[in-house]
């Protein structure tokens, strides 16, 4: 399996992005997959994630209400639309396959940056 993230930027706070996960190889439908991110100088943190056969989703308590996870399996992609973005949220966001809501992942994306100016 193999992961790549995408639409990372620059924005500004309040306004929205939306960044992608293309997954390459079979994925089960008991596949989970997550979004993480690591901000400047601190450690990687569990941001939303997604059970790839029913769909269920858990997000972090920082982002719920702001980000939304989904995935559109017909072409192996999972989204995560982030709106009213805060400084906070500037970070590297990595997508990953693995126990949902966890740190502890079997495959990892190559992470794509999105920074949000005040």
């Amino acid at each position: 399996v193999q992961l790549q993230a995408s639409g990372g930027g620059l924005v500004q706070a309040g306004t929205s992005l939306r960044v992608s996960c293309t997954i390459s190889g079979r994925l089960l439908s008991s596949s989970e997959v997550n979004w993480i991110r690591q901000p400047p100088g601190k450690e990687r943190e569990f941001v939303a994630g997604i059970r790839w056969g029913y769909g269920t989703t858990i997000y972090a308590n920082s982002v719920k209400g702001r980000f939304t996870i989904s995935r559109d399996r017909a072409i192996n992609t999972v989204y995560l639309q982030m709106n009213s973005l805060k400084p906070e949220d500037t970070a590297v966001y990595y997508c990953a396959v693995g126990p949902i809501a966890t740190l502890s992942q079997r495959y990892w994306g190559q992470g794509t940056q999105v920074t949000v100016s005040s």
